[in-house]
This record gives C-alpha cells, structure tokens and sequence, in this order.
C-alpha cells in the first residue's frame, strides 16, 4: 500500500491548525485548554518585550493577559514546570506520565561534570527541612558560596542542590514572583492521585510518543521524539513498532518540493478533509514559539530559514538579538527586530525585514501596525515607535 502524500499546501495548513496558529486569535479563552492543547510552553528569562511563555499563549488568543499562567501554576494547581527540551510548563494531568523523566534528569545530572555531580545529602536534607519548616524559599533564601576559583558557569551549592532537587522531582515550583521561582516539597504540591499513580515505563513511553505525534500530526520518529525529549531514539522506534498498525505512513512535500517519509496519526485524513486554511491575520511570533523550534522543519515547510541570534556575538549576526519571525496566513513574510522601552511606555521597532519576493504593500503593513499596537498591550506599553524605516 502506497503511502499517502501531503502537499506543502496541506501540510503548512495542518501545521499550523495543530499549533493553534489557523483561527484568528481571539474569543473565548480557557488557559488550561490551550496549554493541554500544545502540550507544553517553553519558559524563557528574556524579556525584550514580553517572555517567551506569555507571548507564545497569547499569540493563539489575544485575550491572554500576564497574571494567568501563574494563576494555573500558584493557585489552581492545573500546570506544573519541569523539563521538556528546555524548562516548560506542562498539564498537571500529565504527571503519572512523567515520573521517568523525572527519574532521567536526575541520572543525567548525576553524571554530568557541569552539572557537579550528586549534591551532599546532607545539604539537601537541610535545604527541605528549611522548606517543610518555613514554607516556599527562593535560590535567594540561601547562602552558600562558591568554594575555589570563580569559574564562569560555576554556582554555589544550594543552587545546584535546588536543582538537582527540582530535576528529581523531589522538589517543585511552588509559585513565582515575577520570574523567581520558589521551591515547596512536591508532596504539598503535586495532588496526591496524580503523584502515587503507579505507570509502568512502557506505557510512560507509549502515551508520550502518541501525545507527541498527535500534537504535531505528522512527523518522522527524530521528531516525535524531539518534542518532548523524554525519550530516546530506540525508545521510539521500539514504540513505532508496536504500533504499525495505528501509524499512517505518508510522504510530505517540502517547501522545495521534495518529499519526506513520515508518519502520521491514526485520523490524519479526517484532520486533512477538516482542516481550515489559515486566517490571513497576520502573526509576530517568540521565537521559542513550538511551531518554530525545529529550525531544519521550519525551512523544510515553510522555506523560512531562521536563525536565534541571541547567543551569537553581536558582530557575527546577520539579523539582531532578538528577532520575531512574522507569518501571515501559513506564509512567513518577514522578521522584526523590537524591543520595549518600559521608561516610556513604547514598543520600539528597531528593524524589519520583509522576506525575498515579498511584497510590504500598504495593505500588509497596516496589517504589521495593527499587531505591533496589540502586541504593545501584551507588553502594558502604550505607543509604538518605529526607530527604523517602517
């Protein structure tokens, strides 16, 4: 039986509808829902505008506001942060689901010289009992110090025991005050169903590689088991395996009308006949959005090649610091350079770039303003200011 072919067409349309990107980003919203929807979202520190995590949610509804992510995490218990590819926000329903991964960190730091190895026990009991006796403590609550030379990258002990605490599970984010995290036990946390459910691995490894494919629809298994990075390469392969039957093969037409082997999840042909065409609204979007994070599939779909500059020296960039890239419709049109000046409530763009062979008429950069003045809300500023030519 011949696999069954995708064009690039349907294929940036089914992208886009698994990613929450197709439908115009507004009416009613449930936070909990969209999370559960994308599976998880990236946290990031850096806030040039607005962090990663709240402009990725509110990039699918522009009714998100700042204050309710931490509502989820500090007073509804429905998100929990741990470890995906990077530190995220996950489904507290998917706890049962992750107790490996727990269990991975932990060996991974335990073995790894950057990491120092295993904390002292001792420093780690006395860090919990801190905690169990004073409630939530941040890294700052804290004062060990560095021993021997300062090293670049090198931290004091509490921290990395926090960590390696955080990473076992053993401790938990409680809340957060701003971006500080603060640390509780995961027993006063973590409900206690979710927590004492016993998963075997196997079973962990199936929902988690059948969570992943059906959360980007189609794939190859290097994807499937990119997306959360809680399993390994044998790992799904050994779950492809045991699961022929349901797996659809398919071929995907790239950007550059190639076409790659894939799988699919069960009802890929219903979401094919189902899925709408992308509102033309256009889009800026973080650049730890998930649609976007697997750079090699992003230009192999959407022949957008787009680099995170963030860490390379300011002399060796091609773009900028922090560059969002822009879609309009399932078509990346360009990437802008902005940064918030808070001192005076302004969004200021500091660059924009349309993509080759496309054209910044009238009409797309009224379509470019209109986002830049929503996305200035996002961020509590009240102008936007064009330090460049707009």
């Amino acid at each position: 039986m011949s696999a069954l072919r995708i064009s690039n067409r349907d294929a940036r349309h089914l992208w886009l509808a698994a990613h929450g990107l197709a439908t115009t980003p507004t009416g009613q919203f449930d936070p909990i829902t969209l999370v559960r929807n994308l599976g998880f979202v990236q946290l990031d520190t850096i806030q040039v505008v607005a962090r990663a995590h709240h402009h990725i949610l509110w990039s699918r509804n522009q009714n998100y506001r700042e204050p309710m992510l931490e509502t989820l995490l500090a007073k509804n218990r429905s998100v929990f942060e741990h470890f995906t590819h990077d530190a995220s926000v996950l489904p507290m329903e998917f706890l049962p689901m992750w107790q490996r991964q727990f269990r991975r960190m932990k060996e991974k730091i335990e073995r790894s010289s950057w990491y120092g190895g295993k904390p002292s026990a001792t420093l780690r009991d006395a860090i919990k009992r801190r905690i169990a006796d004073e409630g939530p403590l941040s890294t700052h609550a804290f004062d060990t110090k560095i021993e021997g030379p300062r090293e670049m990258w090198r931290r004091p002990p509490h921290k990395l025991a926090l960590d390696y605490m955080w990473y076992s599970g053993e401790l938990t984010t409680s809340h957060r005050d701003g971006f500080t995290k603060y640390y509780d036990l995961s027993d006063r946390v973590f409900p206690a169903d979710l927590r004492d459910r016993d998963m075997a691995d196997r079973d962990q490894i199936d929902w988690l590689c059948r969570a992943a494919l059906d959360r980007i629809g189609f794939g190859t298994l290097g994807e499937v088991r990119k997306f959360w990075d809680a399993v390994d390469g044998k790992e799904v392969t050994d779950w492809a395996a045991r699961e022929t039957k349901a797996l659809i093969s398919v071929e995907v037409q790239s950007a550059d009308g190639r076409w790659t082997k894939a799988k699919a999840c069960p009802d890929i042909e219903t979401r094919l006949q189902n899925c709408p065409a992308p509102t033309s609204r256009l889009r800026i979007l973080n650049p730890f959005d998930p649609a976007i994070r697997d750079r090699t599939r992003l230009k192999r779909l959407f022949g957008f090649d787009y680099t995170v500059e963030m860490f390379v020296p300011a002399q060796k960039r091609q773009w900028g610091y922090y560059v969002f890239p822009v879609l309009e419709g399932s078509r990346f049109v360009g990437r802008l350079e902005a940064k918030a000046d808070r001192s005076s409530g302004t969004l200021n763009v500091l660059n924009y770039w349309p993509e080759p062979e496309v054209a910044h008429t009238a009409k797309r950069a009224e379509k470019l303003d209109a986002e830049l003045s929503r996305f200035s809300r996002l961020a509590g500023l009240d102008a936007v200011s064009w330090l460049c030519a707009g």
